[in-house]
């Protein structure tokens, strides 16, 4: 028997990845990414090592090397066959050879194989990537680089094959990480935050413009490592042009000057006081087994699916009056409240709260697909713009399906989506945004997913910018291509950026000019900005790489709208811009093969699957033919029973026999339990409904609210103020209305105590303003004073929007 040294998988094999060093560097808004991963082949053969693991869907690789020794192979963009050839032909001949290619399903999994390590050899594998990075509600600049990846879902019937994973407890995560990060902007850098432990931030100038921060020891992979890096006075309307390379062909993407323009639209203060009070609002909730899990891997985080209940309760309090809406809910088949969108009214609200009140994570697999064709089948409300929330902890196989799907229906609805938990995938989240025309947002660590929500509802409620375009002037001689889809929606304060092609020269005119024009509330508005035609200063070929991603999933989304008949002509397109300028695709690969290495291979290689964390707990159990479901909660026998048949069908190994965990389902062990111990407090999948009463006292106090936005006069609602209904009675002016003065004791209550949350309440509080100057009512302003000295607060009749 071979006795294994070193670190070993779960099932006893040895892990040839030893650690991986990140560093970051971040210019203004664009991140560059170098990952150097450490391998080190300690058996007596030689191994082949795959590692499959998560990438921002985004993301422009476009750079991989190997070292071996003092040897560095840098790797080639190929078509991916004639990659996988060429790898295959390498090691059968003995040489050593790196394969470094995208999932097909889905843009944000890559698959590394490390090739023909021979025994006692090391090698250190380097991997870059530039993504632009996202604009959050509070105007920080968000990296997230992906360490937790979670098996994703692959619904049957769904192209290609699933995505095969090898998944370990974050706990036991054979390899360490190290991770730095280098800033720099014109501007100071106010802060950065992370989800993360960090080492105290050092500035490297006086203006405070650079600054470097690193990872504290101790990381355990329990989480994505999430950066929020603040800006003064950041977001400013800019266009960086980027000199094309000298060895390309002029006329060519690589040969020719590039530009990204950041457009940041301010709106009229006018307009955006007035939201609006129309819309169809269609909820679409993911309610497979994992949403059974923790938000994050405290314990006294709350569930996924219970933070999306209450969540649910915030937007229906908040929702116009006037408008439409209904509650979709999905796993491996779907629900809805109503047969179709229904008016807001308190009858219907009071409806769907009574029924989101009894969801839990019991659906079984993830299959998004089908209920958002069955929502886009559904005819449109005349004057109801329709928008779709979806909330998903983005578990899927088959991410471009669902992308085509929305894509194919973005002129008639706009799509907000919210991933929950880590290692949520962020080509589907970030993707339905993209392609919906709305705003992506990402609820992990310590992040209330109730406040971030709400920060969406208020971009859904702006009012509607349309007639959007997007005009170039620039000196003769010099013509514009755009690369970017053409932008189909602005909001205030949000980010949109646009890559266009500068081909040509002019020899006297040294400055260009960009104008986007839209519609807004019937007016048309204009954004200028005059730019220098000279490029700036040297940024290697950043900006070419981001616009070659931007051509590639352009034109490969163009390939997926075909329903699987592959384009040979948009396929060969995307093969010469990813050869050309380096950057990957799905339809290319990277290959390096170590052509001074050809010792004769004795037997075949061992193959080694390193593990990529997921986070579902630390105990487990196995669904082999030795369990009876019965075993199972409802919740966990049918997620297992799904994702059995999905997985078998996807062609996964090991899921019929003892290496099947369903630790990576997202479920924890119940052994021989008896039903009290199926129900306690830490299993994965939430076993028992939900309080019909919510505990936290925000939520308390929102849940007795009126559809129309009033508070009654209840002893539920002094119950929540702090007081008995007698001291509410007793300090009610005598001429006041029992609903005004409810209604004002709990605005008074929402700024004097939850001032700090407001951006969770502020939409029902407008609305309960809004109830009460339409009722003109006299006693207002004796009411503001009559409960800012019952409750002992200090608010002005002016802040309660009165």
């Amino acid at each position: 028997m071979v006795r294994r040294c070193g670190l070993l998988t779960n099932n006893r094999e040895p892990v040839p990845l030893k650690g991986i060093e990140v560093a970051l560097e971040v210019k203004d808004h664009v991140a560059t990414v170098v990952s150097t991963l450490h391998y080190d082949n300690k058996e007596d053969k030689a191994i082949e090592a795959v590692f499959v693991f998560p990438l921002p869907g985004d993301a422009a690789v476009c750079h991989f090397s190997a070292k071996v020794g003092q040897t560095e192979i840098v790797a080639e963009v190929k078509e991916k066959q004639e990659a996988r050839e060429e790898y295959d032909d390498a090691l059968s001949s003995g040489q050593q050879a790196f394969l470094l290619e995208e999932s097909e399903q889905s843009p944000d999994i890559f698959s590394l194989s490390v090739g023909s390590l021979p025994p006692g050899e090391s090698a250190s594998i380097r991997l870059e990537y530039i993504i632009e990075l996202a604009v959050q509600a509070d105007d920080a600049l968000r990296f997230c680089l992906p360490a937790v990846l979670n098996p994703r879902y692959q619904p049957q019937g769904s192209e290609g094959g699933g995505v095969q994973v090898t998944s370990v407890p974050a706990s036991q995560v054979p390899y360490s990480l190290s991770f730095s990060a280098r800033v720099s902007s014109p501007r100071q850098v106010s802060k950065i935050d992370s989800n993360c432990s960090l080492e105290p931030l050092q500035y490297l100038n006086a203006e405070q413009s650079q600054a470097v921060v690193k990872l504290a020891a101790g990381y355990k992979f329990d989480r994505d490592v999430e950066l929020l890096i603040y800006y003064q006075d950041a977001h400013q309307p800019a266009a960086v042009v980027e000199a094309g390379q000298v060895s390309a062909k002029p006329g060519t993407l690589m040969g020719d000057a590039v530009v990204m323009l950041s457009v940041y639209p301010e709106f009229p203060q006018a307009v955006m006081s007035s939201l609006a009070s129309s819309g169809e609002f269609v909820f679409l909730l993911d309610r497979s087994g994992s949403m059974g899990c923790r938000i994050n891997n405290t314990k006294k985080s709350e569930t996924r699916i219970s933070s999306a209940r209450d969540t649910l309760l915030l937007l229906l309090k908040s929702l116009p009056m006037g408008c439409y809406f209904n509650i979709y809910s999905f796993g491996s088949s779907f629900e809805h409240i109503f047969p179709t969108s229904v008016e807001y009214s308190e009858k219907t609200m009071e409806e769907a709260l009574k029924k989101v009140n009894e969801f839990q994570a019991n659906l079984g697999g993830t299959e998004i697909l089908q209920p958002l064709k069955h929502i886009y089948n559904q005819p449109c409300i005349p004057s109801q713009p329709r928008q779709v929330f979806v909330f998903t902890d983005g578990e899927v196989g088959n991410t471009k399906e669902v992308l085509n799907q929305v894509k194919k229906n973005s002129t008639f609805h706009r799509c907000f989506s919210f991933g929950i938990g880590e290692g949520a995938s962020t080509a589907l989240i970030d993707g339905l945004a993209k392609e919906g025309g709305g705003h992506a947002q990402f609820i992990t660590g310590a992040d209330r997913m109730q406040a971030k929500v709400m920060q969406s509802l208020q971009f859904a409620l702006q009012p509607a910018v349309e007639d959007i375009l997007v005009k170039w002037d620039l000196p003769k001689g010099v013509s514009v291509t755009v690369l970017s889809p053409p932008l189909t929606s602005i909001f205030q304060g949000q980010r949109s950026l646009i890559y266009v092609q500068l081909t040509g020269q002019s020899s006297e005119a040294t400055d260009g000019c960009v104008s986007v024009e839209y519609s807004l509330a019937g007016h048309p508005y204009q954004n200028q900005l005059r730019f220098a035609l000279q490029p700036t200063e040297e940024t290697g070929l950043t900006i070419h790489r981001l616009c070659a991603r931007t051509l590639i999933r352009c034109l490969e989304t163009k390939e997926t709208e075909r329903g699987g008949q592959q384009d040979e002509t948009v396929k060969v397109q995307v093969v010469d811009v990813s050869v050309q300028s380096g950057v990957s695709s799905s339809f290319t690969a990277f290959v390096a093969i170590n052509k001074a290495s050809k010792e004769a291979v004795q037997g075949p290689l061992l193959r080694r699957n390193i593990p990529a964390p997921s986070i579902y707990g630390k105990r487990r159990y196995r669904c082999s033919p030795m369990m009876t479901m019965q075993s199972l909660t409802p919740s966990a026998a049918s997620y297992c029973d799904s994702m059995r048949k999905r997985m078998v069908n996807a062609g996964q190994k090991n899921f019929e026999g003892e290496n099947f965990d369903l630790l990576k389902m997202g479920m924890r062990s119940s052994k021989k339990s008896s039903p009290s111990t199926r129900n306690s407090a830490d299993s994965c999948v939430e076993k028992t409904l939900a309080s019909s009463s919510p505990t936290d006292p925000l939520l308390q106090l929102v849940s007795l609210q009126k559809a129309s936005g009033s508070w009654e006069l209840k002893p539920t609602l002094a119950a929540v103020l702090g007081k008995t209904s007698k001291e509410v009675e007793k300090l009610k002016p005598a001429s006041a209305n029992e609903n005004v003065w409810a209604t004002i004791l709990g605005l008074v209550w929402l700024h004097g105590f939850k001032s700090d949350a407001e951006v969770e309440w502020k939409l029902l509080a407008r609305k309960a303003a809004s109830w009460l100057l339409s009722l003109n009512a006299p006693s207002v302003t004796d009411c503001v004073v009559a409960a800012n000295t019952l409750l002992g607060c200090n608010v002005q009749k002016d802040t309660l929007g009165l």
